[in-house]
């Protein structure tokens, strides 16, 4: 017979303090990990009354500790918050409030549908998302006490010494939550137990009574931390008296007041206009409902959490101006609510509709500007769990090559263990680099491989993990049809780590096309200082099918879609007017469900005009776009000249 949980415990403590200790260490080091902003987003989005000055508003990033939504595992993102890099510092020690929501339901169905004009498909999560999920809960609620044990460590390193975390969960993990933020925090440093009552109904008899509540641990980083104490009005003076079943009375002047008694014994007279003002201190048993789908905050997430719930968290424990975190943002509630309060924000998830939805959220509620990123160099983070930290991209690259069903070139002329070659073809194939970006110079050493290696080959194949933005149109520019370039799955080494080796995996793994965007920029217009830039959508190329988690249903509708009406396929388009080549600014934003423009919650609109200072120079302008699947394509558009 197994151990229990409580035996197993001390162990899952020991092992995630280990390795949230091994990633302290390696916070300086040269294996550090890294945020690559992928968006300067600076909400503006596509109305039919824009604000002429609303988009230049890129100076107001906060230049040391910027609002951040990040893409990926929160492990990941944390260390790097920790670790800091060139252009922000580390967060160590800077944060004021941490609030997650952690998923606690081993049984949650996280699909989701997906509503295209005249289709809904049904999505499961992604490949990566499942595995992150699954991983959580294989061994039950060991499982997700060792998932979420380092992550603590290191959020209590994020925080101020003044600072508080505050943990959302039920009845399934959260007694055993507690004991390790005893271990983690020390019992000393547990603050309260506030339970979120919620109304509802079944209509089934149960045997047993109905839940319906959650707890939110809060707990603070030393004995000194920051609390305001929260009050809320009451609704009115009849509201307070009948609470208190007490008696109304009038003063000489006509002022209302109720008499209660002293503890000497006397009678204390409190005037209610008093009453009205200070309003009613709060006490740790919550009684706020559950958000209501038609609630006009209702972004349609699943596991949204009402914004009253967190107004009481971010006026508790946060100053203004101070910094509030969410490790697990779901639909982002957190940041709109820190938003909307004066706090600045860090949210991260590893699921792509969560980051999606809380962009257009953000956007959608005109925030100050914030950055959208992601984990830099992702795939290698997860070759060295796999590999193991001193692996080397050779073994890789051999790895990703038996995956496609090439067999490797002999060593004299395999460059690194990268060549390949097709068994019954003559196809030379090579996988690139997990810290490799393939750009049109890649393809061009891949042309000419193709001709001088072992005599010449009849075709290319070039399987790359990360694409320059523009690899789009330099496929189109080189215009080769021996030439083909395959996407290697991003989640492939999540999923051998789950399978255990390469033979389990084969018949499973699906190499995909690329996206590919066209667009094009009509005309610069002058108007005294300003001019509007004017750009058309005009058609996008999804990747594979094969590559999307859907039923096969719900792929021959997409296939539909794709052939009848592409441009629906599109989530979100931004406009940068003066792409510098390092950090796409968006100043101009649609998205799906904006319907300021043109009414249509399920497309974007296909003509952005942009308004920006009149620049006499050429412009390079980049258009990026994300598609209801959250993949990423955009356009560069070189040298559009004035008055064009």
């Amino acid at each position: 017979m197994g151990k229990s949980l409580l035996e197993q415990l001390p162990g899952i403590v020991t092992e995630g303090k280990r390795k949230a200790a091994q990633i302290l260490e390696n916070l300086e080091g040269r294996n550090r990990v890294t945020l690559q902003t992928r968006e300067l987003v600076i909400p503006n989005k596509d109305t039919l009354e824009a604000d002429l000055f609303h988009q230049f508003r890129s100076d107001e990033v906060d230049k040391v500790a910027p609002n951040r939504l990040i893409y990926g595992d929160n492990l990941l993102a944390i260390a790097a918050l920790l670790a800091g890099d060139a252009e922000y510092p580390s967060m160590r020690g800077k944060i004021d409030l941490i609030y997650i929501d952690p998923p606690f339901d081993s049984k949650a169905d996280y699909r989701s549908k997906i509503v295209l004009p005249g289709v809904t498909l049904d999505q499961k999560p992604t490949v990566l998302e499942q595995f992150g999920y699954s991983d959580t809960w294989s061994e039950g609620t060991a499982s997700y006490l060792a998932m979420i044990t380092p992550r603590l460590v290191l959020m209590r390193e994020l925080l101020a010494d003044s600072g508080s975390i505050y943990v959302h969960l039920d009845w399934h993990v959260g007694h055993y939550v507690k004991i390790v933020m005893d271990e983690l925090f020390g019992k000393e440093m547990f603050q309260n137990e506030v339970v979120w009552a919620y109304s509802g109904w079944n209509k089934k008899l149960r045997s047993s009574f109905e839940k319906r509540h959650d707890t939110i641990f809060y707990y603070s980083k030393t004995k000194d931390p920051y609390f305001n104490s929260y009050f809320e009005p009451w609704s009115s003076k009849e509201e307070y008296v009948k609470k208190r079943k007490q008696k109304v009375h009038l003063d000489e002047a006509g002022l209302e007041y109720v008499l209660s008694d002293s503890g000497g014994g006397g009678r204390v007279k409190t005037y209610l206009d008093d009453v009205m003002k200070q309003g009613v201190v709060i006490d740790d048993v919550w009684r706020i409902d559950k958000l209501n789908n038609s609630a006009s905050e209702s972004v349609g997430y699943a596991t949204q959490k009402v914004e009253r719930l967190l107004e009481r968290i971010v006026t508790a424990s946060s100053p203004e101006g101070g910094i509030v975190a969410d490790f697990f943002c779901g639909s982002g509630t957190t940041a709109a609510v820190a938003e909307k309060m004066g706090r600045r924000w860090i949210t991260s998830d590893i699921g792509k509709p969560s980051s999606m939805i809380t962009r257009k959220r953000m956007i959608d509620q005109n925030a100050m500007p914030f950055l959208f990123q992601a984990i830099g160099d992702y795939q290698v983070e997860q070759a060295r769990s796999v590999l193991g930290r001193k692996f080397k991209v050779g073994e890789l690259a051999q790895v990703v090559l038996r995956l496609f069903g090439a067999v490797p070139l002999p060593p004299e002329v395999n460059q690194g263990g990268a060549f390949g070659r097709l068994a019954n073809e003559k196809t030379l194939v090579i996988a690139t680099s997990p810290n490799a970006l393939v750009t049109g110079a890649t393809l061009k050493r891949a042309q000419s491989a193709r001709l001088s290696t072992m005599g010449g080959f009849d075709k290319v194949t070039v399987l790359g993990w990360n694409f320059a933005d523009s690899i789009g149109h330099d496929i189109e520019a080189l215009n080769d049809d021996k030439l083909e370039v395959l996407v290697i799955p991003p989640d492939l080494l999540d999923r051998l780590k789950k399978k255990g080796s390469v033979e389990k995996l084969v018949d499973d793994v699906r190499f995909s096309t690329l996206q590919y965007l066209q667009a094009s920029v009509v005309g610069r217009t002058q108007d005294g200082e300003s001019e509007t830039v004017s750009v058309n959508l005009e058609n996008y190329v999804l990747l594979s099918p094969d590559a999307i988690n859907l039923d096969d249903n719900s792929r021959s509708q997409l296939l539909n879609i794709m052939n009848s009406e592409p441009l629906a396929l599109l989530e979100y388009w931004a406009v940068d007017p003066d792409y510098d080549g390092q950090v796409f600014r968006s100043v101009w934003q649609d998205y799906r469900g904006n319907t300021g423009s043109d009414g249509d919650a399920l497309r974007v609109v296909t003509k952005a005009q942009v308004v920006v200072p009149f620049k006499p120079t050429p412009r390079r302008i980049c258009v990026r776009a994300v598609d209801v699947f959250g993949y990423e394509s955009e356009v560069i558009i070189e040298n559009v000249e004035a008055g064009a």
